[in-house]
């Protein structure tokens, strides 16, 4: 099940370069270490692991820019 949130991204290159942190839900997280990145067609998406200690998949929607993410672990 995925939810939207809101993405922080570092702008350095290009624009919304990686995630630096998110909030779902009112709760902030901060990420710890972006252990992947892969491009579809339709998405950007990063495999990140956060604070919390748990591991998640950010997608950001190009034909939308919207965020949506699942927890992993």
């Amino acid at each position: 099940m995925s939810k939207k949130i809101t993405v922080y991204t570092h702008s350095g290159f290009k624009a919304d370069e990686y995630p630096l942190r998110f909030e779902v839900d009112g709760t902030r997280l901060e990420v710890i270490a972006v252990e992947d990145r892969w491009y579809d067609p339709s998405y950007e998406a990063f495999k990140v692991f956060a604070d919390d200690g748990a591991t998640y998949i950010l997608r950001n929607r190009k034909k939308d820019g919207f965020w949506d993410m699942e927890r992993v672990r």
